[in-house]
């Protein structure tokens, strides 16, 4: 084969190849971000918010996000370790009444816990399981968000009521992700049952009234 000719095949080649290049960026533009939307939902909105607006830096560090922990699979949970969550939660619930950010905390505490026994990161690194919750659980996770600065909120009166209310609202949040993670099923399909526990409007007995009822009530 002449000179020329392999000349020529080399710049066929890489014509191709930035055809095929240019194609599949324009892809990524076109359907990157409409794809991210879907799978994120409001967690896309979330990360644009934290990137000032810039799409384009919210869509590389959710796709970031996916490479890191899209092929994790949560490990299943045995009935007694549910139990044990389970009770652990109506306990807070009802702690609210009286200690409202203890409860807040323990929320806090809880879904960490949770979360790293269904295998997502440890609880002692928030951000990294965050990242890894929004993957599995974007609908949710805005609630662990929530709650966690609560927690962290050191800050007013615990008996000022726009405190108080604010906390109520996080832990109710937060009761949403903490339903997906114990139900053991994917995200979304606990929201339905979530709310009807919550609302008050279908809760049953006494010991959730910490957060539906009692608890956001003042003299």
């Amino acid at each position: 084969m002449s000179t020329v000719m392999i000349i020529v095949l080399i710049v066929v080649v890489v014509v191709l190849a930035a055809a095929a290049f240019a194609m599949l960026s324009r892809r990524r533009q076109n359907g990157g971000g409409g794809s991210l939307k879907r799978r994120f939902g409001p967690e896309y909105d979330h990360a644009v918010a934290r990137h000032d607006g810039d799409t384009k830096a919210a869509e590389r560090d959710l796709n970031e996000r996916v490479k890191r922990h899209g092929s994790l699979r949560p490990q299943p949970l045995d009935p007694a370790t549910r139990l044990q969550y389970s009770d652990r939660w109506t306990l807070a619930q009802e702690r609210f009444v009286d200690s409202p950010r203890e409860a807040v905390a323990e929320a806090d505490r809880l879904i960490a816990e949770l979360a790293a026994v269904r295998g997502f990161p440890d609880a002692g690194h928030y951000e990294d399981q965050l990242d890894a919750l929004s993957v599995h659980h974007s609908t949710h996770v805005h609630g662990f968000r929530r709650v966690h600065r609560a927690a962290l909120d050191t800050t007013g009166s615990e008996e000022g009521r726009a405190g108080t209310e604010e906390m109520r609202a996080a832990m109710v949040e937060a009761r949403e992700l903490f339903d997906a993670l114990i139900a053991d099923e994917p995200d979304g399909h606990s929201a339905t049952r979530s709310g009807k526990h919550l609302t008050g409007k279908h809760t049953t007995g006494k010991r959730s009234h910490g957060i539906t009822g009692r608890g956001v009530q003042h003299g």
